[in-house]
């Protein structure tokens, strides 16, 4: 039996704090899947997904129901129970001792605080960079005002946070080049989006999210990139670019693409690979993947997360699919006697927690 006792969700977010019907409930599984939060089509249900079935397998004994009950039944005990009382037994079940919380989100979702109290956990903060930058525009006059409060927003906020994130960053900002753009390339550019940029108007130039990025690099904590469903060799260059700076990088959401990731983990000692959705959304194949990742990772290069966001229930089903495969696949090798019990135990508790409590620096 390998044990994991305790995990570190390396990367969530928080969750919600209202009442939720059947409808509102099926759009954050939808959300989770990778949709957009839109409601199934005509005839299907969002339970009928690897997350579905798992939700069902793992969480109504959590509130008191058989396994498998009816997603209906189900939801009509979450409201019965109420959002505090169910999100509270589902968190503190769900055997994560330590949340890093991405708190970029425009949703309202609980922070770092409440979702640590409400799962009687440690809690930190993750500062997406893209809202950082946005939220420095409103209120910089000049673009020399916004280029110094943006320097000065980021190396702020690495005092508290123990990582940053970034999404568009990949998609966007690392599209032709990985090196640092140059002052008067990012002079330019900000001064082109701050006088065509809306009322609250996203990030999107190219040259300022590579610029954010690297200043992020310079603040020296951990930087997380959402790989999405971009194929993360597209990064090579970035990772090579950043290699002896002193600041570690996590690969979040690769699958399909957990081999390419895993290559990069191996390539390069700053970067690291993210498993939890990986896991959370193959369901019974979690553990057929998983084995794929250890073919390639060095084993210290990887870590547990949930990804969860919104519904606690997925803090629960990320928990038990990633405790599932990893015994499963540890087990079988143990029993065909490849690796020694010990040496899968300590594996197992690298990838559970160590790992994460060693890149983000966590006592």
């Amino acid at each position: 039996m390998i044990d994991t006792p305790s995990l570190v969700d390396q990367y969530c977010h928080g969750v919600l704090r209202t009442e939720l019907g059947l409808g509102t409930f099926e759009a954050r599984l939808g959300a989770q899947l990778g949709g957009s939060g839109a409601l199934p089509a005509a005839g299907t249900t969002f339970f009928d997904t690897q997350t579905g079935f798992a939700v069902r397998r793992w969480c109504p004994p959590l509130l008191g129901l058989e396994a498998h009950c009816p997603p209906a039944r189900y939801l009509a005990r979450r409201r019965e129970l109420g959002v505090a009382e169910s999100g509270r037994r589902l968190l503190r079940a769900s055997g994560i001792a330590t949340y890093l919380v991405d708190t970029g989100l425009p949703d309202d979702l609980t922070g770092p605080a409440e979702l640590g109290a409400t799962g009687a956990a440690e809690a930190h903060e993750i500062v997406r960079l893209e809202p950082l930058a946005e939220q420095v525009a409103d209120t910089s006059g000049t673009v020399e005002a916004f280029l110094a409060n943006l320097a000065e927003a980021v190396h702020g906020a690495a005092v508290h946070a123990v990582a940053f994130a970034s999404a568009a960053g990949v998609r966007r900002g690392l599209t032709h080049t990985p090196a640092p753009p140059g002052p008067g390339e990012v002079r330019g550019a900000a001064g082109r989006w701050l006088a065509g940029r809306p009322a609250g108007g996203t990030l999107t130039d190219p040259v300022l999210l590579r610029h954010l990025l690297w200043i992020a690099v310079s603040a020296g904590r951990p930087l997380q990139l959402h790989t999405g469903d971009r194929d993360p060799a597209a990064l090579a260059g970035f990772a090579a670019a950043t290699a002896g700076l002193g600041t570690d990088l996590v690969l979040l959401h690769s699958y399909p693409y957990h081999r390419a990731a895993a290559h990069l983990t191996a390539v390069h000692p700053h970067v690291h690979a993210d498993l939890g959705p990986v896991l959370a959304h193959t369901g019974a194949r979690a553990a057929a993947v998983l084995a794929e990742v250890l073919e390639r990772a060095p084993f210290g290069k990887l870590l547990f997360s949930s990804g969860a966001h919104g519904l606690p229930e997925l803090h629960v089903v990320a928990a038990h699919a990633f405790r599932t495969a990893l015994t499963r696949v540890l087990g079988e090798w143990v029993m065909d006697g490849a690796w020694s019990r010990t040496d899968a135990q300590r594996v197992a508790t690298m990838i559970a927690s160590g790992n994460a409590r060693r890149v983000y620096r966590l006592t």
